[in-house]
């Protein structure tokens, strides 16, 4: 008997490993059961968070930055890239400068790291993989910029952060000290990152205190406005791996404040006053997406919020943290542009939008969109969590900063 409810426990327990990490693919991506074994993690951390996050352990925000913590890795050199950890106008940045003589002045990519506004670090074994392979591979000066965090930070304090790292990088002085070649500068980040990095770029434009312009920017499944988180892509992927739509609204909301009358608004997408309808033109899907993404899905106008909200919260209608809400005209200077979309993502609309929009107001930009992609591929890189198609795309971005940068 005793080994029947032994061998009967061992099945349940089993069968609920699997439920667990069972969950249905898309087709087209390959390696499912890798990425299915990596979803179960987040989602496990997920889950965790909520109820920490419930009976009033932890912020939920708190929780997920376990994963962030767990991948950190020291500042490392190696035989190619000099690492670095130091701060440039009082923010934390982890610097790589290549060790090789270069041949002229070199390039250099400010980049911004993804999370949501609330979680990640320059420092997570992923992105310093990224940052410095970007340094070997271009031989370029790298600054990744730790900005501060929710729920700690909320609005625009994560903007002014890489702001203001930009700006004292784009210094003269500054550039002439690490080698770099002011008209061979570029901004990028992925995410939540790729969000700051629009941000930055719209405002430099602006900014008379600048004179190095920027010769490019690279966003990379980037998160762009706030207005409407229903559109296709928020419908379609809203349980899709890694960022489902109740994790990014929440990222989202959190970014303005700890405030869950926000959250609550912004998941019914009832955020927005009337008073800010004219935004709506700038985030219309049925304009300005192309026929094939918007598949059977039917653009209804929006549904207002109250007035209060706006009030007390005017940052989720500002540029600086929606770029997608700048004029046709302030598009207009932008720099070249790279953007990458994946198709199972919520943010992928935002991307293609903004792809759209630069377009037509004449900005040269390369829109890559990756079919068999999920949100943050570019972070599974580095193993254990090593898929193809994170190298793919680290690839064609590696490609396309080489070519343009």
């Amino acid at each position: 008997v005793e080994m029947g409810a032994k061998l009967l426990c061992l099945f349940l327990a089993s069968a609920l490993v699997a439920y667990y990490i069972y969950t249905p693919m898309p087709e087209d991506l390959e390696e499912p059961w890798k990425l299915m074994l990596v979803t179960a993690g987040f989602r496990a951390v997920g889950h965790l968070a909520e109820v920490a996050d419930r009976l009033g352990l932890m912020h939920y925000m708190e929780v997920l930055m376990l994963i962030t913590t767990a991948e950190y890795v020291a500042p490392t050199s190696d035989e190619n890239v000099t690492v670095t950890d130091t701060e440039f106008s009082n923010v934390a940045v982890r610097l790589y400068v290549p060790r090789r003589a270069p041949d002229g002045l070199r390039r250099a990519v400010i980049y911004f790291h993804g999370g949501g506004w609330c979680v990640g670090h320059a420092g997570m074994k992923s992105y310093d993989h990224l940052t410095r392979w970007t340094s070997n591979m271009l031989n370029a000066v790298v600054v990744s910029v730790n900005y501060r965090l929710a729920p700690k930070h909320h609005f625009p304090i994560q903007f002014e952060d890489v702001y203001s790292v930009t700006k004292f990088f784009l210094q003269s002085s500054v550039l002439s000290q690490y080698g770099v070649d002011p008209e061979r500068v570029c901004v990028a980040g992925d995410s939540a990152g790729g969000n700051l990095a629009a941000a930055v770029v719209q405002q430099l434009l602006d900014d008379s205190e600048v004179k190095t312009k920027l010769k490019a920017q690279a966003l990379l499944y980037p998160a762009l406005q706030t207005l409407d988180l229903n559109l296709p892509s928020y419908q379609q992927n809203k349980d899709k791996p890694i960022l489902s739509r109740p994790l990014m609204v929440k990222f989202w909301s959190e970014y303005f404040t700890s405030d869950s009358s926000l959250t609550e608004a912004m998941a019914a997408n009832k955020h927005v006053p009337v008073e800010s309808s004219h935004l709506f033109q700038f985030v219309n899907w049925s304009n300005l997406l192309p026929e094939e993404l918007k598949k059977d899905y039917v653009y209804t106008g929006p549904t207002y919020g109250s007035s209060e909200l706006a009030q007390k919260y005017p940052g989720f209608l500002d540029t600086r943290a929606a770029p997608l809400l700048a004029s046709d005209a302030q598009l207009r200077g932008l720099p070249h542009t790279y953007i990458l979309t994946c198709e199972h993502d919520v943010l992928r609309d935002d991307g293609v939008m903004y792809a759209r929009r630069l377009q037509a107001a004449g900005v040269p930009i390369t829109h890559d969109h990756a079919k068999d992609a999920f949100h943050g591929a570019l972070m599974f890189v580095s193993s254990p969590t090593d898929l193809a198609v994170g190298h793919r795309l680290m690839n064609r971005y590696m490609e396309w900063l080489n070519e343009n940068l």
